[in-house]
């Protein structure tokens, strides 16, 4: 199986444990150095994120695009807000404008009520996952037609639909998706390319992946699966431990700082109110212990509560890697990791964990094939 590494970059810089400090929203410089941290590091992709309050993720691919030669771009986005004929043409366009082969969509349904009326959206949760349904449909279609075609649906109307601009390779544009409640799995096996997971134990992790791949092929398709960590390491496991316990300690106190008036800000500033099904069954590993299957550690989860990927495989960079490739061993293909640290996490991984991890799959891949 084909490794992927996923990482994620932001407009500015900051996270759960350093903060997030007075300045631009956008800061271009900080963005490029990020994107080309990245590519250094020998990673394959990056995640563009969304919230209803976030700089346009399309705007901010294209100048990670140009400000590098191969790194690949993940666009998070929310369907409903955009036409997908619309959003099929601009993923196209910026396809050719960068060399083609780099462009890949996320479709996030929304887990926060709160932040979906932001740019208001007032549907519920199931109607929204019926509608990201037939927006991959409608998308793909578009990506794909030879001819003008009609569609009538639930939530969308189109006669003579087409684009002249089709994607640049072969391979077209991936199509990645998350969600866990019964609706998302019933979304993604039947739409999505690669199922996007959080870090969940092994066991639970391998009962939905079960799950979707059982949905997925009664529905006669195959689905891949990605997982979304935040990884600690050090050269030494007590270090890697200690490190943990700094990060949390620096957690502690930006929580505590978020909304007084030196301009600090963090996690608690944002909306803390979700109801999405993956984010709360964190919470729930949360409760029952903060280290699991020996080195993930729900610290940071439990001390923010369901704000998402926040689970951290803490040790030294060997055993890290192969604390992920237990995930490979159950179909996990995909890995996207971002640190506490961003910048500095990035360009330490690609010294040592990136390679590991590609290593340790290539070696996997030969004993199967075997």
């Amino acid at each position: 199986m084909t490794l992927e590494v996923l990482g994620m970059v932001g407009t500015k810089e900051g996270s759960e444990s350093l903060g997030w400090r007075p300045g631009p929203v956008v800061d271009p410089a900080y963005l490029h150095r990020f994107a080309q941290a990245h590519e250094l590091a020998g990673f394959d992709r990056v995640l563009i994120g969304y919230s209803a309050s976030s700089p346009d993720g399309f705007a901010v691919a294209a100048s990670v695009l140009h400000r590098t030669e191969r790194l690949k771009v993940l666009i998070a986005h929310r369907p409903g807000f955009v036409q997908p004929t619309l959003v099929a043409r601009k993923l196209a366009t910026l396809d050719h404008l960068t060399g083609g082969g780099r462009v890949a969509i996320h479709h996030i349904t929304g887990g926060s009520e709160q932040d979906q009326q932001r740019d208001g959206d007032y549907a519920e949760k199931d109607a929204r996952y019926r509608r990201t349904g037939e927006f991959i449909e409608v998308l793909r279609r578009t990506l794909t037609s030879a001819e003008p075609f009609d569609h009538e649906g639930e939530f969308y109307r189109y006669t003579g639909a087409f684009s002249t601009v089709k994607p640049a390779t072969p391979d077209g544009i991936p199509v990645y998706f998350g969600g866990q409640s019964d609706a998302a799995v019933e979304t993604g096996a039947r739409h999505t390319d690669v199922y996007m997971l959080f870090g969940e134990p092994l066991a639970a992790t391998a009962e939905r992946i079960a799950l979707i791949r059982a949905r997925a092929a009664e529905l006669g398709r195959t689905v891949e699966f990605s997982l979304s960590t935040r990884p600690i390491v050090a050269d030494t496991e007590d270090a890697a431990w200690a490190r943990a316990r700094e990060i949390y300690d620096q957690a502690v106190e930006v929580k505590s700082r978020a909304g007084t008036d030196d301009g600090w800000w963090g996690p608690r500033r944002r909306t803390t109110e979700r109801n999405a099904v993956s984010s709360n069954r964190l919470q729930e590993h949360a409760a029952v212990q903060d280290v699991h299957d020996e080195r993930l550690w729900f610290g940071i989860t439990k001390l923010f509560g369901p704000t998402g990927n926040s689970t951290a495989p803490v040790g030294t960079p060997a055993q890290v890697a192969e604390a992920l490739l237990k995930y490979y061993d159950l179909g996990v293909t995909r890995f996207l990791i971002r640190g506490f640290d961003p910048v500095n996490d990035v360009l330490r991984w690609g010294e040592d964990l990136v390679p590991l991890l590609r290593s340790g799959a290539a070696a996997r891949a030969g004993t199967a094939a075997a």
